[in-house]
């Protein structure tokens, strides 16, 4: 397996004094809040043993880093992958890829009726492992729905699409409305310190800048960072959080900026080609399970990150 290698960062001294400088010249006009800092290297201390995943839609990596500052703010100051890419076309099998280890066929983004998958997802593997599992649906009406609502869309919650008694069961157990960074079942869950294993944040279909701006979406996204780096399982050292794109929209495959933010990394930039299907090989990993279909061949998310 490949290993990660990484570039360092500006010392602090100088990026701070540039930020002062921007900031001067910029008529007070606010800068993102977060700024590279120390060595970048993935730093010893608590393992990782949540992973909370959040995809946006539609946008490649240089326009991901043009229009989300805070997104850009967080790949500077914990890591980003250099190489990272959907792996089909539309949204729906790259959600598959992410859940289950393949895009199980599908070209469309149908809802579950039509695609009634056999077999467990990373989030069934998760709790038959003994480890939790939980999706976070936004604008979704009720636990585990499986038809599109208003700014909810399914074909972006991937669990619902796993047919199985005990997937269907899962499902309707732990695929929940997320609610609001102020209450709600996520807010709750990052208070409490109880994220689980495997956790997947879906936004609605304006918040995941599919049909609004990638500008909107980066203001959500520090509103729920905020929230997530003040919880306990972020201050413990053992939560990670990943945040990608589903595709491109030049090239549906990417490249797509990809983000990880944990306290153990540092300006980490991971060199090694990876993909949906290597998040999924992750949070397997992750599980102390085997990986799930064509993820099985893939780089480890988390490896290529020294994590």
């Amino acid at each position: 397996m490949r290993t990660a290698s990484f570039r360092r960062p500006w010392p602090t001294l100088v990026a701070a004094v540039a930020a002062l400088l921007l900031a001067a010249c910029s008529g007070g006009q606010r800068v993102p809040s977060v700024l590279p800092s120390g060595p970048a290297t993935a730093t010893p201390g608590s393992a990782v043993t949540k992973v909370l995943t959040v995809v946006f839609e539609n946008h490649g990596e240089q326009a991901a880093l043009d229009g989300m500052s805070y997104l850009a703010g967080l790949a500077r100051t914990y890591g980003q992958s250099a190489d990272y890419r959907g792996v089909a076309h539309p949204s729906l099998p790259n959600y598959l890829a992410i859940a289950g280890g393949s895009t199980f066929g599908v070209g469309d983004d149908a809802d579950p009726s039509a695609h009634r998958l056999t077999g467990p997802s990373v989030f069934d593997t998760a709790v038959a492992a003994g480890r939790t599992a939980a999706v976070y649906a936004e604008a979704m009406p009720r636990t585990c729905a499986p038809t599109a609502a208003g700014r909810y869309a399914v074909k972006h919650n991937p669990w619902p699409y796993f047919a199985d008694p005990a997937s269907a069961a899962n499902c309707q157990a732990h695929d929940v409305p997320a609610g609001t960074p102020a209450s709600g079942a996520l807010a709750a869950d990052i208070a409490a310190g109880r994220l689980p294993t495997v956790g997947l944040l879906v936004p609605d279909l304006c918040n995941d800048a599919h049909d609004c701006s990638l500008a909107t979406a980066d203001t959500w996204l520090r509103g729920w960072m905020t929230s997530l780096l003040a919880g306990p399982d972020w201050a413990s050292g053992h939560l990670a959080v990943v945040l990608t794109f589903d595709e491109g929209t030049d090239s549906p495959t990417g490249p797509l900026l990809t983000v990880v933010a944990s306290p153990r990394l540092h300006g980490v930039v991971a060199q090694p080609a990876v993909d949906h299907l290597s998040l999924c090989r992750w949070l397997t990993d992750l599980v102390g399970a085997a990986p799930l279909r064509q993820a099985a061949g893939s780089t480890s998310l988390g490896a290529a990150f020294g994590l």
